[in-house]
This record gives structure tokens, C-alpha cells and sequence, in this order.
């Protein structure tokens, strides 16, 4: 696919993907959708991609839908099946859905948010791995003060990560959130300035590429996303049998010897 509305740029293993709208504040609209929907997917199956970066061109990272879409009427039924249906069986259908795919990804995706992340904006960073915002960034949910829901499963995702005060906060109020309350409340993982911000999504990019296992990775990722479906029983059912397999792999006996070595590592996902 040739893109119109994001980049994409290869740094070493790490695929970094720019929403590419930046005099409508990389407002999603279709064509951004499908492009980003592709360049996540093909990027989860390129073997030489460890890690994903996501972020967003100019002074935004993503304003929500374009405003424009949402004036022709009636809109798209978001129940219809070509948003809601899984794509693929080998993967949760939770995480299949329109905007949910994020988690279905094997690699880590990490959103450098640079700018304004409202409504869609933010439900996309709320489902990546790693959120690590500028100090320029704010955040709203704004759907209240369109006239709309918690789209998308925001409902289901904010209280995982701020908890439910915070989140029936942010939900009902669509108030502002600067970088400095949202990593109190723990939105974002980490909050460096504005000039830092694209670096230092790189570097742990690069140590999630080079210092521990592809593999391991993959597989904890998994792990990390499955957790909210399962009892603890099923959990440990699934580690035991993750940890069976993990035994026998490459990135095991590498990950011995170069702690035995005294060198770098060189995973291979194996």
C-alpha cells in the first residue's frame, strides 16, 4: 500500500509510524485508518521489526475523528461487520475490532505522543504498550462534550489504567489533562521535553530490540493482554505451559550463555 496520510521510516529494528496530517492535527479520517491499520499489521510481520514507535506529525498526535467525516450523514453502523468481525482466529477477537488491534500486534508499540490526544486520539494511545508523552501533550476524552459515548472501549480501557475515579473523571467531565496530571494519574508512563520525546521512544525501542528476548516479548505481551479474561488459575495454566516452551527455545540458551559470556546478547526470537 502506498500511503497518503502516515509514514513510515525503519530505525535499525524499529518501525516508526507519523500520523501525517498535521494542518488538521492528524485528525483520523478512513484513509488514516486503513493506512494505519496496514502499516501496524505489516509491521508485525516483518521479522527484522522488534518494536513499533507511533506518533504524530507538527503539533498533535491525534485530535480524534476529522470533523469533516463526521458532518456526512448517517455515518458508517460501527456495528457492522467489517469493523466488529475477527480477521484472525489465532488471535482474541477483543483485539480485532476498529480501533483494539494494537494489543493483537507481537511486537510493542509504543506511543510517543507529542501533542493533542483526544477522543480517538487517545483511545489509540490507551491500547498501545508504552505511552510517553511531551511536556507540550494534553489529553481529553472529549466525547461528552460532543454529544457521544466511550466509544471504542475506552470504558473497558481507562479505569485499567488511571482506575475508575480517574476515569468517571475524565469520561464525564471531557476536561484537559496536561502531561504532568496525566502522568500522576498514571496515563502515560513517562514525561520528558518536547525535543526528547522522539529519542527517547527510540531508546527503549532499541533496548526492547537488542537487550532482551524478541521472544520473550512477544510472548509476555500476550500474556499482559490475556490477564484481564482470565482467573488467576488460567493465568498460571498459561505461564507453565508459556515457561515449558520457553525452556526449549534459542533465545533461552542465548540468554544463558551471554549472561554466562559476560557479552552483548544476540536474540533472535527463536
Amino acid at each position: 500500500m502506498t500511503y497518503q496520510q502516515i509514514r513510515v521510516s525503519l530505525d535499525d529494528a524499529v518501525a516508526v509510524i507519523t500520523l501525517n496530517r498535521p494542518e488538521r492535527m492528524n485528525a483520523l479520517t478512513k484513509v488514516l485508518e486503513a493506512e494505519l491499520r496496514d502499516a501496524v499489521e505489516q509491521a508485525g510481520r516483518d521479522k527484522e521489526v522488534r518494536a513499533i514507535v507511533l506518533t504524530g506529525a507538527g503539533r498533535a498526535f491525534c485530535a480524534g475523528m476529522d470533523m469533516d467525516e463526521l458532518e456526512v450523514l448517517p455515518p458508517d453502523d460501527i456495528r457492522a461487520a467489517q469493523w466488529m468481525r475477527p480477521f484472525d482466529m489465532n488471535r482474541r477477537a477483543d483485539y480485532q475490532t476498529r480501533y483494539s488491534y494494537f494489543p493483537a500486534a507481537p511486537k510493542p508499540v509504543i506511543t510517543a505522543i507529542n501533542g493533542a490526544a483526544a477522543g480517538l486520539g487517545l483511545v489509540m494511545a490507551l491500547y498501545s504498550d508504552f505511552r510517553i508523552a511531551s511536556e507540550q501533550a494534553v489529553f481529553a476524552t472529549a466525547f461528552a462534550k460532543r454529544g457521544l459515548v466511550a466509544e471504542h472501549g475506552i470504558a473497558w480501557m481507562l479505569p485499567r489504567i488511571v482506575g475508575h475515579a480517574h476515569a468517571t473523571d475524565l469520561l464525564l467531565t471531557s476536561r484537559k489533562v496536561d502531561a504532568s496530571e496525566a502522568l500522576r494519574m498514571g496515563l502515560v508512563n513517562r514525561v520528558v521535553a518536547a525535543d526528547h520525546l522522539l529519542p527517547e521512544a527510540l531508546a527503549l525501542a532499541s533496548t526492547l530490540s537488542t537487550e532482551v528476548s524478541p521472544r520473550s516479548v512477544r510472548v509476555m505481551k500476550r500474556q499482559l493482554w490475556e490477564a484481564p479474561f482470565q482467573s488467576l488459575g488460567e493465568a498460571v495454566a498459561l505461564a507453565n505451559a508459556e515457561m515449558f516452551t520457553s525452556l526449549q527455545s534459542e533465545d533461552f540458551k542465548e540468554g544463558v550463555a551471554h549472561f554466562q559470556e559476560k557479552r552483548p546478547a544476540r536474540f533472535t526470537g527463536n
